[in-house]
């Protein structure tokens, strides 16, 4: 009996000290919840999507998105549709597309977008820079080699029916170059970025198909480079994986016309003689010419970006005017 009482006694004190915890544990949860509380009330708080801000307005409204984004809406889904991750922190993935793309867009500084979007400029370079490595990592899903040979086939109809000529039922592709606009790094390599117009830039070299599509990209070559020397290093031109076999790309003055590692064919050089090589280089130039249509075209889409100096360090540059942002960004 005696055991049976000390037993009980044991159980009775051993839950009151249990009652006595879970009373404790409670208070204690209550005070929390009452300083986090006091504390959010008396400061601005951040980390709130603020939907009454413009740009998420018009968004979230459905209305025309190409003003501030510059994709169409349709385009806009076919991105978040991409590069839909799981976000267990942060933002959300679809605020911080529409922030990177705005930014890519206006090609304002942090400190404006971050205006724009009632966020911290902290907070805006670490998403730019998050989202640039989740495009780049999507690029191959994009901007890609026709993978068939019937993609392969149409593309090549289609430079024939550009050409308005069965000579070039072989060409595959058209590839020309544009200068990115910088500012100048310091230091005594910043000259070699000076360009023939006498501006810092990185020279982007592209292909595309007979619709302005790009299929090709290759970009972070100093300005003052010729376009030869680019593609020379670039790996289009060393992997030797594309055109296939008999067939070519077509490219202005300033390529060498080549067959063997990079089958180029190139208009012929002025003064022309003869009726037949005006003809061809006629008919080369109605095929070639979609590839400065797409560039202008990105261009004319992406003016911040061309018009003006990039406010990014120039180690940046070719993640954002190359895989995702431009080129990418028109395909879609």
């Amino acid at each position: 009996m005696d055991r049976i009482m000390l037993l009980r006694a044991m159980c009775t004190v051993l839950i009151q000290e249990e009652l006595q915890n879970q009373h404790q544990r409670r208070r204690h949860v209550w005070y929390l919840r009452l300083i986090r509380a006091s504390h959010i009330q008396s400061r601005t708080i951040y980390c709130r999507i603020n939907l009454s801000v413009p740009v998420l307005d018009r968004f979230y409204n459905q209305e025309d998105t190409r003003p501030d984004f510059r994709l169409s809406r349709e385009s806009l889904a076919v991105l978040l549709n991409l590069l839909d991750q799981d976000r267990r922190h942060g933002w959300g993935a679809t605020i911080e597309i529409l922030v990177f793309t705005f930014w890519l867009a206006s090609g304002a500084s942090y400190r404006v977008v971050s205006r724009v979007f009632g966020m911290p400029r902290s907070t805006v370079h670490t998403i730019v820079h998050r989202v640039t490595e989740e495009v780049v990592a999507i690029r191959h899903q994009v901007i890609h080699l026709p993978k068939t040979p019937e993609d392969l086939e149409a593309v090549s109809r289609g430079f024939a029916g550009l050409a308005r000529h069965r000579a070039f039922l072989k060409a595959v592709g058209a590839i020309d170059g544009c200068h990115i606009r910088i500012k100048c790094p310091s230091g005594p390599d910043g000259q070699c970025y000076r360009n023939r117009k006498l501006f810092p830039s990185i020279i982007l070299q592209a292909v595309c198909d007979h619709r302005g599509c790009f299929i090709d990209t290759y970009v972070g070559w100093p300005g003052s480079v010729h376009d030869a020397r680019v593609l020379s290093h670039s790996p289009l031109y060393r992997q030797s994986v594309y055109p296939p076999p008999g067939h070519f790309i077509l490219a202005d003055g300033g390529y060498p016309c080549l067959q063997c590692p990079l089958p180029l064919i190139t208009p012929y050089k002025r003064p022309v003689r003869g009726v037949g090589a005006q003809r061809f280089n006629s008919h080369h130039s109605r095929a070639r010419s979609i590839i400065e249509r797409a560039l202008g075209m990105m261009k004319t889409r992406f003016r911040a970006i061309f018009l003006q100096a990039l406010e990014v360090h120039h180690t940046f540059v070719p993640h954002v005017s190359d895989h995702p942002m431009t080129c990418e960004y028109c395909n879609i």
